[in-house]
C-alpha cells in the first residue's frame, strides 16, 4: 500500500468515478432484494434503467484512467509496459475469482464446510472489468489512437453480425438471437466453463459477465480512453466541454437508432447498448467538468465522492468482503414452516430491527440500509484519503 497520492488528473474525473462507485454500493446492497424501488432495479431484460448505467460508466472510467497512465507506460518500453498490463489484468481478475469463492466455507445445517471449487462461479463484475482493461489497453498501446477507435468499431459491428447470425432456438422451438436461450453467448459460456461454473440468478445457468459479451465491453473501456485521451490533450477550455456533449449526444442517439434493430441490452451487453451507455456516461462527465472545473462547484458533495474515486477498485472489493464475512454469524430467527430453527446474520437483524420499522413502505427501510451501508464505507474511504493510503492494483 504506497503512501503516495494519486498523479493529478481532473478533479472532476475523480468525483465521477467516486460517485459510480458510489452507486455500484448502493444498487449491490439494498437491505431486502424483495422491495427495491424501480429505477434501483436492473431491466428484466431488454431497456436500461438507472441502475443499468453503472457498470458501463465504470468501465468508462477505467477507460478516462488509462488515458492519463498509458502515456508514462509506453516511456517504460515495450517489455515493462505489457507486464504492467498484463500483470495487473491477472491480478484484478484473480481477485475477482477469490471474491466470488470467499469466504471459502459455508453453512450445512450446523456445521461449516468448504466451498468447492468444483460450483465456483468463474466469472464476475472484477473479471470482466480486469478483462475489458486488459484487452483495452493492449488494443490501444500498439494500434495508438486512431487504430483503437477502429478496433472499437469493427467489436461492435463484427458483435451485431455474429450474435444476429448465430441465434439457437429456444426450448419452444421459436428463434431469437438476442433472448436469454438464443443468444450464442449463453451456449458458449455452458460449453466451455460448464454450467456449474455459471451465474444461475436468471432461473437457468446465464452469466451476464459471460465470455462473449465481455468483448464489447472491451469497447466501452476504449470508448473511455478515447474521451479521458481528448480531454487530457485538450486540457481545460470551454470548446473541448462543448464537443464532448456534442459527442455524447451523437454516441447516445446512434445507440438507440441502433437499439431498433440490436436492442439494448445490459445482460448480453448489445453494441447498442454500449453506444448509448458511453454516450450518456461522456456528457455526464462533461457536466461534472462544466461544473466542478469551469463553475467552482466544489464542496462537501464533491468531496464524498472524491474520497471514492482515490481508492475504488480497493472500495468496491471491501464492499462484497465485509457482507460475505458477516454472513457466517448465525443469529437464531424464529422457526421455518418445518419448525427448524432459521438463521440470520448482522446485516440481516440491522436491517429487520432497525431500517425496516422506519416506514410502512418496505422500500424505504431496504434504501435506508442501503444508504448506511454508503455512509459505512464512506468513513473507510474517507481515512484512508486522510491518511494518504492508496491501494493500486
Amino acid at each position: 500500500m504506497p503512501a503516495t497520492a494519486p498523479s493529478h488528473r481532473f478533479y472532476a474525473l475523480d468525483v465521477f468515478r467516486g460517485a459510480t462507485v458510489c452507486l455500484m454500493i448502493l444498487v449491490n446492497n439494498p437491505g431486502s432484494w424483495s422491495y427495491i424501488y424501480s429505477p434501483l432495479k436492473h431491466a428484466a431484460w431488454e431497456g436500461c434503467t438507472p441502475t443499468d448505467l453503472v457498470f458501463p460508466f465504470f468501465l468508462f472510467a477505467v477507460g478516462n484512467a488509462l488515458a492519463f497512465v498509458l502515456p508514462k507506460m509506453e516511456q517504460m518500453g515495450h517489455a515493462a509496459a505489457l507486464t504492467k498490463i498484463l500483470k495487473r489484468g491477472v491480478l484484478i481478475f484473480g481477485i475477482g475469482l477469490l471474491l466470488n469463492w470467499y469466504p471459502f466455507i459455508k453453512w450445512d445445517g450446523d456445521l461449516l464446510v468448504g466451498k468447492p471449487f468444483s460450483t465456483l462461479r468463474i466469472f464476475g463484475v472484477l473479471q470482466r472489468i480486469a478483462l475489458a482493461y486488459t484487452f483495452a489497453a493492449l488494443l490501444i498501446y500498439f494500434f495508438k489512437v486512431r487504430g483503437a477507435f477502429y478496433a472499437a468499431a469493427l467489436i461492435l459491428l463484427g458483435y451485431w453480425i455474429v450474435t444476429g447470425l448465430s441465434g439457437y432456438p429456444a426450448p419452444d422451438g421459436s428463434l431469437d438471437p438476442f433472448s436469454l436461450e438464443g443468444f450464442w453467448g449463453t451456449h458458449l459460456d455452458r460449453a466451455l466453463l460448464g454450467t456449474d461454473h455459471l451465474y444461475k440468478g436468471e432461473g437457468v445457468p446465464f452469466d451476464p459477465e459471460g465470455i462473449a459479451s465481455t468483448i464489447p465491453a472491451i469497447a466501452q473501456v476504449i470508448f473511455g480512453f478515447l474521451v479521458g485521451d481528448y480531454i487530457r490533450q485538450k486540457g481545460k477550455n470551454t470548446g473541448m466541454v462543448a464537443n464532448l456533449f456534442v459527442a455524447g449526444i451523437v454516441l447516445w442517439i446512434t445507440g438507440m437508432a441502433w437499439g431498433m434493430v440490436f436492442p439494448i441490452n445490459k445482460k448480453i451487453w448489445t453494441s447498442s447498448y454500449v453506444l448509448y451507455t458511453s454516450g450518456l456516461a461522456t456528457m455526464a462527465l462533461a457536466t461534472f467538468i462544466q461544473l466542478i472545473e469551469f463553475h467552482g462547484w466544489k464542496g462537501y458533495w464533491s468531496r464524498f465522492f472524491d474520497v471514492f474515486g482515490k481508492n475504488p477498485l480497493f472500495i468496491f472489493v471491501l464492499s462484497a468482503l465485509v457482507p460475505k464475512t458477516l454472513a457466517l454469524i448465525r443469529i437464531a430467527n424464529g422457526l421455518d414452516e418445518q419448525g427448524q430453527p432459521k438463521y440470520t446474520g448482522p446485516l440481516g437483524w440491522f436491517y429487520e430491527n432497525l431500517c425496516k420499522p422506519v416506514s410502512d413502505k418496505p422500500e424505504n427501510g431496504s434504501l435506508l440500509y442501503a444508504i448506511i451501508i454508503i455512509i459505512i464505507f464512506w468513513s473507510v474511504a474517507w481515512y484512508m484519503d486522510r491518511k494518504k493510503w492508496y491501494v493500486k492494483v
